[in-house]
């Protein structure tokens, strides 16, 4: 009976089934990849697939009279993407609308249904993806999230990422096409999850104040910096700039300043001769003992015992 069912599925994509009929699969110009039980219980219990890879891929074009349904939900998360016409996802029989340049991810374990508009129906990319870390790269409370056409959207990066996938998919399950897809997933899904981050190397920005203060830091690691000084030069009240700078970065001005200068110290450490009080100096630091205190206290190493211990 599992035989008659597979078959009648792959039937589907090259016998013409009339308008109207529900189906979940079928569509002129469709592809799609399922990967085998096999290879996923592989993946399974690989130290590194196991955090995170995909189970299923595939593009649906103008999918007329699309519909699923899983009454006891899917062991996989599932992204699906819609670049034109529109569709609805119910997840737990609550109905969500979805259109072009929009997007949904269906969480693991939850019953669910989708389907195509009747009258304008959806393309959609759609992804199986899971592993102990696939919860970070989706959503705790289920909404459909817009992909917004702009000046810095790289949609067209992203479904070259898709194509990544695919293509190197169809070459066969060598681990490193695994590999490789699976690289090329964590970056799709977070093109989606971390939007912003996403597009901000195509972005045009008036100046920040916070990452005007970083630079500051960095270009003046040799001199003396407190709070006062980096408030002043950002042109904030001390208050003002440390709760600002805490919002942005999580951390305080200060800390982040020290940060700044064990980082730089390691780097001299690690690619100059230069001995550790000339590095202190460097760093802002005069007194060679409290700069050693400093870095032992966020390294959890001397300067001396990172400089020697073996790297790379």
């Amino acid at each position: 009976m599992e035989l008659l069912l597979h078959l009648m599925d792959y039937l589907l994509i090259f016998v013409e089934i009339p308008s109207g009929m529900k189906r979940k699969e079928g569509f002129k110009g469709q592809r799609s990849i399922v990967v085998p039980e096999y290879i996923l219980e592989e993946m399974a219990g690989h130290p590194h697939h196991s955090l995170l890879h995909l189970t299923d891929i595939g593009y649906f074009p103008n999918a007329a009279d699309h519909y699923r349904s899983r009454p006891n939900g899917c062991s996989q998360y599932i992204l699906m993407y819609c670049v034109s016409g529109s569709g609805w996802i119910s997840v737990d029989s609550k109905k969500h609308e979805v259109k072009a340049n929009q997007y949904f991810i269906i969480p693991a374990g939850k019953p669910h249904s989708y389907g195509s508009n009747a009258t304008n129906p959806w393309t959609i990319y759609w992804i199986h993806y899971t592993g102990t870390q696939a919860p970070h790269y989706s959503f705790s409370q289920e909404e459909v999230r817009n992909i917004t056409p702009s000046h810095t959207d790289r949609i067209d990066d992203r479904l070259t990422l898709f194509e990544e996938m695919m293509q190197n998919l169809e070459m066969g399950y060598s681990m490193d096409n695994l590999s490789y897809v699976n690289v090329c997933l964590i970056h799709f899904l977070a093109s989606f999850v971390y939007l912003a981050q996403y597009r901000h190397i195509r972005s045009i920005k008036a100046p920040d104040t916070v990452e005007q203060s970083i630079h500051f830091m960095k270009n003046k690691l040799h001199t003396k910096l407190n709070l006062e000084v980096l408030a002043r030069e950002a042109g904030l009240s001390a208050s003002h700039y440390a709760l600002m700078f805490k919002q942005k970065t999580g951390r305080a001005p200060v800390d982040y300043l020290i940060q700044l200068r064990v980082q730089k110290a390691c780097q001299l450490l690690d690619h100059s001769a230069l001995r550790i009080k000339e590095i202190a100096m460097q760093v802002g630091y005069d007194d060679a003992y409290y700069f050693s205190r400093i870095f032992k206290k966020l390294m959890n190493l001397s300067p001396r015992d990172y400089r020697m211990k073996s790297k790379g």
